[in-house]
């Protein structure tokens, strides 16, 4: 009996003897109590465990947090799982991040959570029950709102996707329609004000009133939310102006320029000239009664019609034309409107390259299909008719600066520049070439002459014999010395009769000697 009670009363020192190791750091203090852990029934030790450990009991209890949602911790002791004696630095939690099924805690993985790693919650150095649960205890840094909508984040966003929203506008006194629907947050709601936010359209759009109040603050009098430039106004219905072509295009402030918010009262005139009187390239010449001509279609397309209207029909190049081209801008006189006369050299007076010597009657030659066409002048039935290359010719090539009197019909007077025989052969051009062509001549020697060309004589150019510049009649004596005596190798004692030895054939053949 003595010994039992030596040996009970001895149990610490025992147990000291017979443990396995050192405990976790946590569990330091504790290393000499035993009892502190240990029990004498396995079934007992765990509820040591949770004495010390009473959020966790308090998790089994309430069925709540990882522990109390486990049907692995339910059917096991705490020891199984976390062991100790094993080491001041040991892990004995135990906890695989990689395979741990976050959905048996307080806090499901869901949407963009599922990607989130676990340090994005679990802080170093805390516990991982520690980690709140609330949105905005992480999400605190990313609060554009800056607490002006609380701290109930769920109530507008989701774990899907932090932008997209599940609050419904459609339940509050304005509901959002058509391009309301787009548009962020902020832009109705600065600053994330949201009490008291005004409903009429001005207070939001008056940074957009493009007409700087002058229509008044009555935004939906022409807008609507499907779009702000689809205007809902009818002007062809509530005024007196209908709108048509390009009229339909215009800004409103094009016409209305009234003062602020009166444009229903000060409303503008309906003649056209109230509002294109900056666009009048006539300046006044043709009155203020733009319709007559143009249209609300477009302005440069006009109804009126030249050949029906007015003495003057409009044809050929004509058409091409600007009004100003006859009528030139500048106000003019009352009973002065039209142009005084309709001949052409009223207006091409400027253009007119004869300088008067033509007369003014330019239609006698010119078309209004093409100023430089001159069709209508028939150069064949004057004393001078155009043949061969003289029809592709233009005028100016013969009447230099424009002068057409008294033109000169010699060939000479054009050609002389043309000239390969420098006047050696006299001046009237004609007697040897044609129209056809400067290159194509028909003089015949032989018959026109007393000088035929035989042997050697047939191949020469005529500047070979007429090197004397004439003017009339082409002089030249037949004598062979005339043009041989430098080839004479007698020196004249001989004569000048070279035909009495030699022939035309070849010069050093002696026909005499033969």
């Amino acid at each position: 009996m003595g010994f039992s009670s030596a040996l009970f009363a001895g149990a610490t020192v025992f147990e000291k003897l017979v443990m396995p190791g050192k405990v976790i750091e946590a569990h330091k203090k504790y290393e000499s109590e035993c009892k502190k852990c240990h029990e004498s029934f396995e079934s007992d030790q765990s509820l040591l465990c949770l004495d010390c450990h009473k959020k966790v009991a308090k998790d089994v209890n309430d069925k709540k947090g990882f522990h109390g949602r486990s049907k692995i911790v339910k059917n096991r002791l705490c020891k199984n799982c976390h062991t100790d004696h094993i080491g001041r630095n040991a892990d004995v939690v135990g906890l695989d991040k990689g395979t741990f099924n976050h959905n048996i805690t307080d806090f499901k993985l869901k949407g963009q959570h599922k990607r989130t790693k676990c340090s994005g919650c679990h802080k170093e150095n805390k516990k991982f029950r520690e980690a709140k649960g609330e949105c905005y205890s992480c999400h605190k840094k990313d609060d554009v709102h800056k607490k002006k909508l609380g701290k109930k984040c769920h109530q507008c966003h989701s774990e899907v996707s932090w932008n997209k929203m599940k609050f419904d506008h459609d339940e509050t006194d304005f509901p959002l329609k058509y391009e309301h629907e787009k548009t962020s947050c902020d832009g109705c709601h600065p600053d994330n004000k949201h009490k008291d936010t005004p409903k009429n359209c001005y207070s939001c759009h008056a940074i957009n009133d493009v007409h700087k109040r002058r229509y008044g603050k009555k935004c939906k009098t022409c807008h609507s939310e499907k779009g702000w430039d689809k205007a809902v106004f009818n002007h062809n219905k509530k005024t007196k102006f209908k709108i048509k072509g390009k009229h339909k295009k215009v800004q409103c402030d094009s016409c209305h320029t009234v003062k602020l918010g009166k444009i229903y009262k000060n409303k503008p005139k309906k003649y056209c000239y109230s509002c294109h009187k900056a666009d009048d390239v006539h300046r006044g010449q043709n009155g203020n009664k733009c319709q007559k001509c143009h249209a609300e279609n477009t302005w440069k397309k006009h109804k009126f019609n030249h050949n029906k209207d007015t003495k003057f029909k409009i044809k050929g190049r004509h058409k091409k034309i600007k009004c100003s081209a006859c009528h030139p801008s500048g106000k003019v006189k009352r009973g002065n409107k039209k142009v005084k006369t309709r001949t052409c050299y009223a207006c091409h007076k400027l253009d007119d390259e004869h300088k008067g010597e033509q007369g003014r009657r330019c239609d006698k030659c010119h078309t209004e299909k093409d100023w430089n066409n001159i069709s209508g002048f028939n150069h064949d039935i004057l004393q001078f008719p155009l043949l061969g290359q003289h029809a592709i010719l233009s005028c100016d090539e013969c009447h230099v600066e424009s002068v057409f009197k008294e033109a000169k019909k010699q060939c000479f007077s054009c050609h002389e520049k043309d000239d390969s025989h420098k006047k050696t052969m006299g001046e009237k051009c004609e007697s040897c070439h044609n129209p056809n062509g400067w290159q194509f001549w028909r003089f015949n020697h032989d018959k026109k002459t007393n000088f035929k060309l035989e042997g050697s004589h047939k191949g020469l150019q005529c500047i070979a014999c007429h090197k004397v510049a004439i003017k009339e009649y082409v002089e030249q004596s037949p004598t062979c010395s005339v043009c041989h005596y430098q080839d004479d190798i007698h020196s004249g004692d001989f004569g000048n009769q070279c035909d009495q030895c030699h022939n035309t054939k070849k010069f050093s053949e002696n026909t005499l000697l033969n």
